[in-house]
């Protein structure tokens, strides 16, 4: 049995292959999971990092989870060459597809390198509560790992409304890092 009260060091690095060969694994069952299973994860993993580590850190570990994801997602799904409208709505593709929500680009200032995107039926927060926090700290890495390895650029992502704000859909602002 694994001692959780002895520090080990453990060296883990995510790659695509991790996910496995979900048809061969799961060839009765499938790859999909109804949403309530996510969020039992998602939302147990919050508390506990909340309560270890305080809100601020667990905001920034699952921000750190999502840049990773957005990094391996932009490198293994999407065509990285393309220009930026066309690569928007292969990323709204992947996205319905992948039943993680409803991507809509609302603006994009090329001269500022500000972008503003809306998440409808996002995965994290759609029917949850009205709390008046944001909660989807993960989508907010996700997308800044896309966009940081589609433009070879940094960006800054902050979800301005959610659902748990009383927002219909999820909003973000990404600002081009100088």
């Amino acid at each position: 049995m694994f001692d959780y009260t002895k520090k080990e060091s453990i060296t883990y690095k995510f790659s695509w292959d991790q996910l496995g060969d979900i048809a061969i694994g799961r060839e009765n069952l499938g790859a999909q999971m109804p949403v309530t299973v996510y969020r039992l994860l998602e939302y147990c993993i919050k508390e506990v990092l909340e309560e270890d580590y305080g809100k601020e850190q667990m905001h920034r570990i699952f921000q750190k989870a999502g840049i990773i994801a957005g990094r391996e997602l932009a490198h293994n799904l999407l065509d990285l060459s393309v220009d930026i409208h066309t690569f928007f709505g292969q990323l709204q593709d992947v996205l319905k597809n992948m039943q993680v929500g409803i991507l809509r680009v609302e603006k994009i200032d090329e001269s500022t390198g500000t972008i503003y995107v809306t998440v409808a039926e996002d995965l994290d927060c759609s029917g949850l509560p009205v709390t008046g926090e944001t909660v989807c700290f993960y989508d907010e890495g996700l997308i800044k790992g896309v966009l940081d390895t589609y433009t070879n650029c940094s960006y800054t992502v902050e979800e301005i409304d959610c659902w748990s704000t009383g927002a219909r859909v999820c909003r973000f602002r990404a600002n081009k890092e100088a």
